[in-house]
């Protein structure tokens, strides 16, 4: 069965960083999307970041030259290294995948599995 588990949340000043992980397992295409979502208190579900198993990846304008998504092939694990937090970054953030399709993503309707979150809480 496919699932996903996301890790590294926290709590950190603005201007602060911190590196969440998520890794899939149950996978058995090559082909796949991954992404990072978040939803802050009151807020809707957005995309931050998402990568596919071409490495090509997509970010969301708010987060671009502060959030870095990579990935590991041989642990089957995806980061974010998320750099100069704000609190406005303050959110629950999940991972999401799909398998067999290519090209990253945004849209959450895109994706089939989802984690169960880890939240991100950054004062200022």
């Amino acid at each position: 069965e496919e699932h996903v588990v996301e890790s590294g949340g926290g709590s950190v000043q603005s201007g602060g960083s911190l590196r969440l992980s998520c890794a899939a397992s149950g996978y058995a295409s090559s082909e796949y999307r991954m992404g990072w979502f978040r939803q802050g208190p009151g807020k809707e579900r957005e995309g931050v970041a998402a990568v596919d198993s071409g490495d090509n990846t997509k970010y969301a304008d708010s987060v671009k030259g502060r959030f870095i998504i990579s990935q590991d092939n041989a642990k089957n694990t995806v980061y974010l290294q998320m750099n100069n937090l704000k609190p406005e970054d303050t959110a629950m953030y999940f991972c999401a995948a799909r398998p067999k399709i290519v090209r990253p993503t945004l849209d959450k309707t895109e994706y089939n599995f989802w984690g169960q979150g880890t939240e991100v809480t950054v004062s200022s």
